[in-house]
């Protein structure tokens, strides 16, 4: 049998696709013969990934995962909704998100992390997308921990436990009643998830952010003399954090209050201090741009016919 050197499983892998496992068997199957190697995997339906991996992956499902004071959400992405409804999408994704709790959060760990079968994320979507016949990307992951707390999660537009098109994470810290906490967390988890905040408070809006605002407000009054103008994009810059940071909102279930006064008069029952140390919210596709069709020209175009 041939050696079968790493940088040949690489080298496989790269052409195909494929897991790095199945490589290296089609390797040994071959005697190291790269390009028969190839084959084997075609033959076996397993190259099939590198082909569709230029695909526009926009639709798929977010997940999440909690566990005591610690939660995940992640989201993989699929060409179309109708992957999102496959029991065995349905199920990666859910073990996926489980998968990213006992990982540092980042996207490398996950995609290495081993799931129950014992094939890594990595691989395991690679054989999804030889089985299914679509791309699917395992986009991005964050994983949110407190000290001493809870970690509350909302799901929108929910398909299953877990799973669906908006999910948040909201962090309460505190020393106070769990199921309180919880509750509470996960009411503003929902207050997230319909107004869409960019920060927790003024501190967590990034200087970029400001200064595009600060600008609009000099175009829009333009000619108005400096001091004046100092006094109206600082007034401005005021009023628009106050409409994009989460403490500050009108609080959806309760307009009368802001956020931050919920989370105040909410530590009487929650017998102690509580604080939101962050969130997450991820919707679906958000950012992916994606491809318009237009099939009669594709159908032309494969025809030979010219526009």
């Amino acid at each position: 049998m041939a050696n079968i050197s790493a940088a040949l499983v690489k080298e496989l892998r790269d052409k195909t696709g494929a897991g790095m496992m199945d490589c290296k068997k089609a390797l040994g199957e071959t005697d190291g013969d790269i390009e028969a190697a190839v084959d084997w995997l075609r033959t076996k339906g397993l190259a099939k990934a590198a082909k569709k991996a230029g695909r526009v992956a926009a639709e798929g499902l977010v997940g999440i995962a909690v566990s005591g004071s610690q939660a995940a959400v992640v989201e993989v992405n699929s060409e179309t909704d109708f992957v999102a409804r496959n029991e065995q999408f349905q199920g990666f994704v859910a073990e996926t998100a489980k998968a990213a709790l006992a990982t540092d959060g980042s996207l490398e760990a996950l995609q290495a992390a081993k799931l129950a079968a014992g094939a890594s994320v990595e691989d395991t979507i690679k054989e999804l997308i030889a089985t299914i016949g679509e791309n699917m990307t395992l986009r991005r992951v964050d994983k949110v921990t407190v000290p001493d707390g809870v970690v509350a999660a909302y799901m929108h537009n929910a398909v299953a436990e877990g799973l669906g098109k908006i999910g948040v994470l909201v962090a309460l810290e505190s020393t106070g009643d769990k199921a309180f906490l919880n509750t509470l967390g996960r009411q503003i988890a929902m207050h997230v998830a319909a107004v869409n905040p960019i920060a927790v408070d003024a501190s967590g809006v990034d200087a970029a952010t400001i200064e595009r605002e600060s600008a609009i407000l000099r175009e829009k009054n333009a000619g108005k003399p400096d001091h004046v103008m100092a006094k109206i994009v600082e007034s401005g810059v005021k009023s628009y954090l106050k409409e994009v940071t989460l403490l500050d909102q009108p609080f959806v279930h309760d307009s009368s209050k802001t956020v931050a006064q919920v989370l105040k008069e909410a530590e009487s029952k929650a017998g102690a201090p509580v604080t939101l140390t962050g969130f997450v919210r991820y919707a679906l596709g958000e950012g992916i741009e994606k491809e318009e069709s237009d099939f009669a020209a594709e159908v032309a175009a494969q025809a030979g016919v010219k526009g």
